[in-house]
């Protein structure tokens, strides 16, 4: 587990170090939200400008303020990255709350605005398998602002085949110990052969990512879940796999597949 600086330790720390830890935690594919003082009327302990970054699980860096108002911010910051939007709060720090304002018990004399901002990783998209389907799949989810990279060792990973995109193409399923996968990363299965799609649901099981989807029939997918479950996998982890992966839009050609596929990807990043 990386290690958490304690938000007491320092205070307040500046911008630098709290962009800093923010880029840490995009790096390692969690989302954080950034809370930035908008507006002050009366007094306040902080001034307009004033920041501080509450991590996915709950951490804090930097401060505005302190006491229950900071306690409310963590609260109200982890409700709007389940949500995935953004929120703007208004508090009475002491004077009377008027309609839309959250009343802190507080001596300040003053009023403060803050802007919950939700800072989400770059999408990152694993895809295994490098057939017709997966060709489709990772060209049109590179142009719709996916980060995309393909494991596979079949003849058809090549870079005729996917321009532009990262490939992972050595011995498999070895290649997988170099694949990391981040919470906030997407996982297809576009293969085929039931040891290799195996040996890439255990991986992405283990990492336990935002998604992952099999393509195939709801009775292979079935299976899967079972035999990965027998093996001793996280059944919450497994039940998350989705298969059949594509939304029903009557799509036949791996072009059309291609679609469906990128299609739920971006319903699932989107929340929708």
């Amino acid at each position: 587990m990386r290690p958490y600086w304690t938000p007491r330790s320092v205070s307040p720390l500046s911008d630098p170090e709290i962009f800093t830890r923010l880029k840490e935690e995009l790096d390692a594919g969690c989302p954080s939200v950034l809370c930035t003082l908008t507006y002050k009327e009366g007094h306040g302990p902080r001034d307009p400008g004033s920041k501080m970054l509450v991590t996915s699980g709950g951490e804090t860096l930097g401060t505005i303020g302190g006491g229950g108002m900071e306690r409310l911010l963590v609260e109200e910051s982890l409700a709007a990255l389940r949500e995935g939007k953004p929120r703007s709060l208004h508090f009475a720090m002491g004077v009377p709350a008027r309609e839309g304002m959250i009343p802190v018990n507080s001596k300040c004399g003053g009023e403060v605005k803050i802007f919950l901002d939700v800072v989400k990783p770059e999408p990152a998209l694993i895809v295994m398998g490098s057939g017709m389907i997966a060709q489709a799949a990772a060209g049109i989810a590179a142009r719709c602002g996916f980060k995309v990279t393909v494991v596979d060792d079949a003849e058809t990973a090549t870079e005729a085949n996917f321009p532009g995109i990262t490939l992972v193409n050595g011995p498999y399923p070895d290649s997988l110990k170099t694949i990391r996968i981040r919470p906030s990363d997407y996982v297809v299965m576009l293969h085929g052969e039931t040891g290799f799609e195996l040996a890439g649901l255990r991986h992405a099981v283990k990492a336990k990512p935002a998604f992952i989807g099999l393509l195939g029939s709801s009775n292979k997918a079935r299976e899967h879940k079972r035999q990965l479950k027998d093996e001793g996998l996280d059944a919450s982890a497994v039940d998350a796999i989705r298969g059949p992966i594509g939304l029903k839009i009557g799509a036949e050609t791996p072009w059309e597949i291609g679609v469906s596929i990128v299609a739920e990807l971006i319903k699932a990043r989107s929340g929708a």
